[in-house]
């Protein structure tokens, strides 16, 4: 099994953070190559894609733990043309000591590699992360 963490300090309160990426169908909010989700199966699953781009992907998430007082959430894939099986990601948002207008956000994953190395996969996972949070960064920032 690969994983990988990447760690962003963004500039608000943590409370203020987790209001925008704590929405499990909030992605569009924050992250520009996630244009629309649409809730499944009451909400607790989501479809991102791009209905704008005929060639866009499709993919299909699970949430499948969400703590409001610990300002975290856990998916799983069920559908997507990443190279990795039983993949689960966690998204996290925490206090910066001292410094109430900034928060620290962690996402998360672990997965196993398809027809791809630890390595190839790692940084599938670590490029969206990383992309991700700088998007977040760039929209508190505005």
């Amino acid at each position: 099994m690969a994983s990988t963490s990447i760690t962003r300090t963004v500039p608000a309160s943590p409370a203020k953070v987790w209001d925008l990426v704590g929405g499990f169908h909030g992605l569009p909010e924050w992250l520009p190559y996630v244009p629309q989700s649409t809730m499944l199966e009451g909400g607790r699953v989501r479809r991102l894609e791009d209905p704008s781009n005929p060639d866009s992907i499709v993919i299909v998430e699970r949430l499948v733990s969400f703590n409001d007082a610990e300002r975290s959430l856990s998916y799983v894939i069920v559908e997507s043309p990443f190279p990795v099986d039983d993949y689960i990601a966690t998204l996290r948002v925490h206090a910066v000591p001292g410094q109430e207008d900034m928060a620290e956000v962690q996402w998360s994953g672990r997965f196993n590699p398809l027809n791809a190395t630890d390595e190839e996969a790692v940084d599938v996972f670590e490029k969206i992360y990383s992309d991700g949070l700088e998007a977040l960064h760039q929209v508190l920032s505005a």
